[in-house]
């Protein structure tokens, strides 16, 4: 509901009533044009989702966000969430209107370079309409006030993402689309930006998210954590944690400042685990190139908080004490999925796959089996559930996240290094962040890189039986 709108009252100035007529046609006419106000500008809503082809209303069309500041202050005992969004992007294309994705949590405000803002809710959708038009090319602010208790978001897996309550806090997840469970913004991996994100919370628990912990101050009986991320970062990788953490600081390679928060009950469980990070990180250097962030770290909460590990940028997010393999897997996201990020969810074999062979190496190189003895078995295991779909077409939203998509994903990689040989295989997966490190790709910038790296091999046979073909390939 717009600002200011209320219940109606009758007007009984018969003047007054005539006077209104013309002004209240005048927003009919306004609302109906797609026109803005007082600005000259011509232009049209933006687009309401930017066609996923497993997520079509996630995102928006018409803008490129490039900052969000968030300011979060959430009571534990209540559940209320009581937020600040200000959201810096830039028009790109002429705009009447544009949409946020927001869902649940009340509305309270939204103001658009300085001005209040007529709004509206349909769905996920928050539509906002400026006051002036939007020209393209344009840099502009909305800032938009919310409260309410946030949702738990139930994916098409079955799994749990948005705000998950926890024992003694909570924690935001927003892998695919929960972020907006949350905060608003253009909610799709292919538009990244910067955060800040400001947790006030009670005195006594602790505010973890993404980034550099810029300051923690005290105010009243609460406490303020102010952390910032300097790199772009899809919406779906920002996270908030709340609760009771021994918080630890120790450094990596090249000093790199490793943060891990961890709930005392899974203190004891962790602490040799992710004691490995910095030894896991210079391991992932070498093979994947330079960390590409600021800091690393982890996040471990208790087991029934939430039912998967998570690759949030920085300091992935973990259900309980990880083993070795999974905190290998969740950290080369950093690289694959936070650092170069998929242009849609058809591409989530780009983040899973390399995680996935990430296990693979780091095996080889640890006295476990090597990648090809695990790709011979995993090949001749006698699993329907592995060849369902190819890693490139997953069959619906419920399954981005199956196996054919991590595993298959992890066969299409060592194919190539099969077919190229080791030198140009590293070449290649370390060139590939390189090239695109801070943006989003694409299954169709991929095979491209790959052939243009090694441009006397013939891949063709790669990409159509073990990248897009259907079913089990005939011989490994």
């Amino acid at each position: 509901m717009p600002d200011g709108a209320g219940a109606a009252r009758k007007i009984t100035d018969m003047s007054r009533s005539a006077r209104l007529v013309p002004a209240v046609a005048g927003v009919l006419a306004l609302l109906l044009s797609g026109t803005a106000c007082d600005s000259g500008v011509g232009g049209t809503p933006g687009a309401a989702g930017v066609r996923d082809p497993y997520f079509p209303k996630a995102g928006n069309g018409g803008y490129d966000v490039g900052h969000y500041d968030l300011a979060l202050d959430y009571t534990p005992g209540t559940g209320r969430l009581t937020g600040r969004a200000v959201i810096t992007a830039r028009a790109t294309e002429d705009l009447s209107a544009f949409d946020l994705d927001l869902v649940g949590l009340h509305v309270d405000s939204v103001v658009v370079e300085g001005r209040r803002a007529l709004f509206s809710r349909t769905g996920q959708e928050l539509v906002v309409r400026p006051h002036d038009g939007l020209r393209e090319g344009e840099t502009f602010s909305t800032t938009v006030r919310y409260s309410g208790v946030p949702r738990t978001l139930t994916d098409p897996d079955g799994s749990k993402e948005g705000w998950l309550r926890t024992a003694d806090g909570a924690a935001g997840l927003g892998e695919p689309v929960g972020s907006m469970a949350w905060f608003p913004g253009n909610n799709h991996p292919s538009d990244k930006a910067t955060y800040d994100i400001t947790v006030t919370v009670p005195k006594g628990l602790q505010a973890v998210s993404n980034g550099d912990l810029t300051s923690r101050t005290d105010k009243g009986g609460h406490a303020v954590y102010a952390w910032h991320t300097g790199r772009p970062m899809a919406s779906y990788l920002a996270m908030v944690a709340v609760g009771h953490f021994d918080i630890t600081r120790t450094t990596g390679p090249h000093g790199l400042p490793v943060l891990t928060a961890v709930d005392p009950a899974q203190a004891a469980a962790s602490r040799r685990v992710l004691a490995k990070i910095p030894a896991i990180i210079a391991w992932e250097e070498y093979n994947f190139g330079p960390y590409p962030f600021s800091s690393t770290g982890a996040v471990v909460d208790r087991p029934k908080d939430s039912g998967y590990a998570l690759e949030t940028q920085n300091r992935p997010y973990f259900p309980g004490a990880p083993t070795v393999d999974v905190l290998v897997h969740e950290l080369a996201h950093e690289w694959y999925g936070d650092a170069v990020t998929p242009k849609s969810w058809r591409d989530m074999w780009l983040n899973e796959g390399f995680a996935t062979y990430a296990q693979w190496l780091y095996d080889e190189d640890h006295g476990g089996d090597s990648a090809q003895k695990t790709f011979t078995d995993l090949y001749h295991r006698d699993d329907e559930a592995l060849w369902a779909f190819p890693p490139a077409k997953p069959s619906s939203a419920a399954h981005i996240s199956d196996r054919p998509v991590y595993e298959r994903g992890a066969m299409v990689l060592h194919k190539i290094r099969q077919k190229v040989g080791d030198d140009t295989f590293y070449d290649i997966i370390q060139g590939w962040v390189a090239s695109h490190r801070y943006g989003t790709a694409s299954t169709a910038d991929f095979t491209t890189y790959v052939e243009k790296k090694a441009p006397d091999e013939d891949f063709g046979g790669i990409w159509k039986d073990w990248l897009y073909g259907d079913g089990k390939p005939g011989r490994p």
